[in-house]
């Protein structure tokens, strides 16, 4: 084991070595798992960010639209012109398998008998079947949406001004009661903010900008 794991160091520039307890490591492969969880929690994380991009990016006209992603292909086969967030949908359907694969790894470790885990070849397939997945579309989001993602900034200052949210930065200064009012108001009468508190005579406009700022609500 000691000169196994030396000539592996040797030729892959990494240390290993070979584990006192040889029978645990016969019997349970639970440092596998660990790794691939650590594995799968990466892919949590990214199925949340590339589902952000895809909700900040719909559009142009009907959402959010404060994301502008790149156009890859050349779109919709239903819808001319759309811009399909297809590398969301790659990447989340990675995701997906690698959150599969990290269930087939844990049952796994589970089976075998005694001393011997049979079911080795399950968990060195799905393991390498996640690490090349991941690392191939990590590199392919970054390259085909991340470096080439642009803020719509024009939509995120109209979203902003329209924003309801900002009504609390109110309330220290005129109270719940009327801030509540105001916002009642605002989304009654489909205004903003500052034209409802400027209606509703509970503050001057200079008054409100000094208030109201979004940037030290962050």
């Amino acid at each position: 084991g000691d000169e196994m794991a030396k000539e592996l160091s040797d030729f892959y520039g990494f240390e290993f070595k070979s584990d006192e307890n040889k029978f645990y490591q016969l019997s349970s492969k639970s440092a596998l798992v660990n790794v691939h969880g650590t594995i799968k929690a990466l892919a949590t994380d990214l199925y949340k960010i590339a589902n952000d991009i895809r909700f900040l990016s719909c559009g142009p006209r009907c959402g959010i639209s404060e994301l502008i992603i790149p156009a890859n292909e050349p779109g919709s086969s239903i819808m001319p012109g759309k811009v399909n967030p297809t590398q969301v949908e790659s990447i989340t359907m990675v995701c997906i398998k690698i959150m599969a694969n990290d269930f087939a790894i844990s049952m796994a470790n589970t089976q075998g008998q005694l001393q011997l885990n049979t079911y080795m070849p399950l968990i060195i397939h799905s393991m390498d079947n996640s690490i090349t997945l991941l690392s191939k579309s990590l590199k392919c989001f970054r390259e085909k949406l991340l470096e080439g993602l642009v803020a719509n900034e024009k939509n995120i200052a109209k979203n902003l001004e329209n924003s309801l949210m900002l009504v609390t930065s109110l309330s220290p200064h005129i109270g719940y009661d009327k801030a509540s009012k105001i916002a009642k108001y605002a989304y009654k009468n489909n205004l903003t903010l500052k034209q409802a508190c400027h209606e509703l005579k509970y503050l001057s406009d200079e008054e409100f900008d000094d208030i109201v700022k979004p940037e030290k609500m962050v």
